[in-house]
């Protein structure tokens, strides 16, 4: 105890020179009140003036800037901070702390049981290759010719850990990677390419962070479960997140602005040398745009690209392209999308795509299309695997405006192969319209072995939705409009069996039919006035 005079009693000075033992100087003060300050008691005529990193370190906090880190923006900081994570790791877990500055970084090792908290104005910038440093190499895969380059290394990152558990990247900090490549340099020796990477983790926590100019990918996480991304803003020049063979993922509010590329990407590669799922993910009250200039985003300005700009402006969510292991048991829900392409779901190597809901969802000035789901045979894998499945998929409560006048929504397996029990219900959508005659007559190719893209089949011959070697379509409280006249038919329908379309609505031009069907069995039309109710056991060429 402390007594009056401020002398510490023995019981007291026992277990402070124990603290002291096990960790240098812990902090006495702390034990010791000041005398003169009533908040704080009396004081010692004898202070025991602790370091602040031993005081940090007692309390399972470890200051980067004690081990050395500058955070001037122009110290290489990569060894000071790297030394701190290890001290983490073998005190048994612990918080790395990085208040405010600037530390430039080539590649840091994660390990677990540590997590990374970025303070208020603190930035991990990533350095240029060359500048004092280079990134870890890329490690060998065997397995790398299934995958885009990217997807098969995770070494060559400005943050990356591999077979760890429970370890955290916290916030309110940002991470720059203004030194990493987007992709045409990523082979090269001591070039990075991402800015977080993790192979075969679990428990991992990513939380209130923010991302600038991430390069290929802000985070690829491949074979990692239990993880949770929450609160998280991207302003990048690639993909925002890429969740490759994960499992238990649960994202929400976060915002990504991916002008380039995918926003948020379940993908499912050949990346670990097995096919493995991706399973059991909600995506949840998230922002996905692709119509800002890069950084204003984080910067409040949010200004969009001028008109004509060469941006693809993609920033969608999609499952693919890699898809050997499959998708299963996803759920995204209360998303907005705005300038970017909409959903896409694929599998085209042999990927189980299953048990899908997408609900609640705004898209405004879409690029492309509102829907695209393709079961297609890329087959981009070990030889042998057998074209994959894409069934029970529900769209629900989604209102579209301002899409592609080029395009419907596509649903489209390929000859032999359909994809199956596709619901689709409580649906808006504002087409801007304008498709001619002749864009009627179109008869698209099936690019069975195509890379799969929403605009790879070019002008779409309905403008509303080409639905193409399905088995189980119902459509209920779908309403489809434009702004323009177009001269297509609403809904093409081609080799499709069991088609159900309840309380339909939607614009047609003069003589213009709803539904252009084409070897159609089981189709039944209920409840969309003027149309009649209408049921056909089969067709082989039929309009309504």
């Amino acid at each position: 105890m402390i007594h009056g005079n401020g002398t510490v009693g023995a019981g007291r000075r026992d277990a402070l020179q124990k603290l002291m033992g096990l960790g240098g100087l812990v902090a006495a003060e702390l034990l010791i009140p000041h005398r003169g300050n009533p908040a704080l008691g009396a004081m010692s005529s004898q202070r025991v003036v602790p370091r602040r990193s031993s005081l940090e370190a007692f309390a399972g906090v470890y200051n980067v800037r004690e081990f050395g880190a500058r955070g001037d923006g122009q110290t290489v900081d990569t060894p000071a901070i790297n030394k701190a994570i290890e001290a983490a790791a073998a005190a048994g877990g612990a918080t790395v702390r990085f208040p405010a500055g600037t530390y430039l970084c080539f590649s840091l090792h994660l390990k677990s049981k540590v997590s990374l908290y970025l303070e208020q104005g603190a930035t991990i910038l990533a350095a240029e290759t060359g500048a004092g440093g280079n990134y870890d190499a890329a490690e060998p895969n065997p397995w790398d010719m299934y995958q885009d380059y990217g997807h098969s290394h995770w070494h060559n990152a400005l943050m990356w850990g591999e077979g760890l558990s429970d370890l955290a990247i916290l916030g309110p900090g940002l991470i720059w990677g203004k030194g990493l490549t987007r992709g045409p340099r990523e082979q090269e020796s001591g070039v990075g390419d991402k800015s977080i990477s993790l192979k075969n983790c679990h428990n991992v926590l990513i939380r209130d962070v923010s991302f600038l100019h991430a390069g290929h990918f802000a985070i690829l996480a491949t074979g990692v479960d239990n993880f949770t991304v929450d609160n998280v803003r991207i302003d990048t020049n690639r993909d925002g997140i890429d969740f490759d063979c994960c499992r238990n993922v649960r994202v929400s509010n976060c915002t990504v602005n991916s002008p380039w590329d995918d926003g948020l990407c379940p993908k499912s590669s050949y990346a670990l040398g097995y096919a493995r799922a991706t399973e059991n993910l909600t995506i949840t009250n998230c922002y996905l745009t692709g119509t800002y200039q890069e950084g204003t985003v984080l910067d409040g300005t949010w200004k969009p690209f001028p008109p004509g700009a060469a941006v693809p402006r993609n920033g969608r969510f999609k499952c693919g392209t890699e898809s050997n292991g499959g998708f299963k048991n996803i759920t995204v829900s209360n998303c907005v999308m705005e300038g970017c392409r909409g959903v896409a779901l694929e599998s085209v190597d042999g990927a189980l795509l299953e048990d899908i809901a997408l609900s609640n969802l705004t898209m405004r000035n879409l690029v492309d299309m509102p829907v695209f789901l393709r079961l297609g045979s890329r087959m981009r894998g070990p030889a042998g695997i057998p074209v994959g499945k894409l069934r029970r998929v529900q769209i629900s409560d989604v209102v579209v405006s301002n899409t592609d006048p080029r395009y419907a929504s596509i649903i489209s397996g390929i000859p032999g192969h359909e994809i199956e029990d596709v619901k689709l219900n409580n649906i808006t959508i504002l087409h801007q319209g304008g498709g001619t005659r002749q864009d009627a007559t179109i008869q698209l190719a099936e690019k069975e072995n195509g890379y799969p893209e929403p605009n790879m089949f070019g002008v779409t011959p309905s403008y509303g939705f080409y639905v193409r070697h399905v088995k189980g379509l119902e459509m209920t409280n779908v309403e489809v409009r434009y702004e323009k006249e177009d001269w297509r038919p609403v809904f093409s329908l081609h080799d499709v069996q069991g088609a159900d379309f309840i309380h339909i609505k939607a614009d047609d031009a003069p003589e213009v039919p709803v539904f252009a069907l084409n070897q159609v069995s089981d189709f039944n039309l209920d409840l969309s006035r003027p149309l009649p109710d209408t049921h056909l056991e089969s067709a082989g060429k039929k309009e309504i």
